[in-house]
C-alpha cells in the first residue's frame, strides 16, 4: 500500500493551482513528490512542476480523520480552492473580483490543455476537463459570461449524466440554451439538444471534443 504524503507534501499539494495543479514548494519537496508519481517536472522551460493524475486525487480527497476530529455532516464534502458555477448555487460573491478569478481559472484551463494536449492545441479539452466534466463545462461557461442559475435567477445549470463523458446543460428555452450551445462549442465541446420525455423540457447534452 503506498505511503500517504507527509504533512509537508500534503500542504505543497492542497496549495496547487486547482485547475492546472502547478505546485509551488522547495527542490527537495518537489522532487520529492515527483519521486513518489504525484507531481511531474514539465519538459519547456521554465520547468514548472505539476500534479499527476494520482496527485490531483489526492488533493481532492479528504484528509483522513483523526481521533480527536468529528466529521461534518452538513452535505458535500469541499474541495477547495476555486470551483466553477454549475448552477443552483448561492452567488453571493459575485462582482469584479469572481470575475477576475473565473478569467483566472480559464486561462490556467487553457495552459493546461497546452501542455497536457499531444499536439498543444488550445482549442479542445484536455485529459482534467475530461474526469471532472461538469466542473469544466461550467467554467467553459461561466468564463464565457453566461449567468449560472440562482436561487431567484434564471441561468445555466450543469449536471452529470450517466453516459460517459457527457454532461446536461438546462437553461430557460430558446436564445440563453443556444447561447450556452454556442458558448460550448467554442471551447471545443459538441452539444446536441434534447427534450425530457415526461417534462418535455429542452436541456443539452455536451461532450469533449476530441479532434
Amino acid at each position: 500500500m503506498t505511503r500517504p504524503p507527509t504533512a509537508a507534501q500534503r500542504r505543497v499539494i492542497d496549495a496547487a493551482d486547482p485547475v492546472t495543479g502547478r505546485l509551488r514548494g522547495t527542490e527537495a519537496q518537489l522532487a520529492a513528490l515527483v519521486g513518489r508519481g504525484l507531481a511531474f517536472r514539465h519538459p519547456r522551460p521554465p520547468h514548472d512542476h505539476f500534479l499527476t493524475p494520482a496527485g490531483h486525487r489526492i488533493r481532492e480527497a479528504p484528509e483522513p480523520l483523526t481521533a480527536t476530529e468529528p466529521r461534518a455532516t452538513t452535505g458535500a464534502e469541499p474541495t477547495g480552492g476555486f470551483a466553477a458555477r454549475v448552477g443552483g448555487e448561492d452567488a453571493a460573491d459575485a462582482g469584479p473580483a469572481r470575475a477576475r478569478e473565473v478569467h483566472s481559472a480559464w486561462q490556467g484551463l487553457l495552459e493546461l490543455r497546452r501542455m497536457t494536449n499531444p499536439d498543444g492545441a488550445t482549442d479542445r479539452p484536455c485529459g482534467w476537463e475530461r474526469t471532472h466534466l461538469v466542473r469544466a463545462a461550467a467554467l467553459a461557461l461561466e468564463a464565457a459570461g453566461q449567468p449560472p442559475e440562482g436561487p431567484d435567477t434564471p441561468g445555466y445549470r450543469v449536471r452529470a449524466t450517466p453516459q460517459p463523458e457527457a454532461v446536461a446543460v438546462y437553461a430557460p428555452a430558446g436564445e440563453p440554451l443556444l447561447a450556452c450551445a454556442a458558448t460550448l462549442e467554442r471551447a471545443g465541446w459538441q452539444t446536441g439538444e434534447y427534450t425530457e420525455p415526461r417534462s418535455r423540457r429542452r436541456y443539452l447534452l455536451a461532450s469533449p471534443r476530441r479532434v
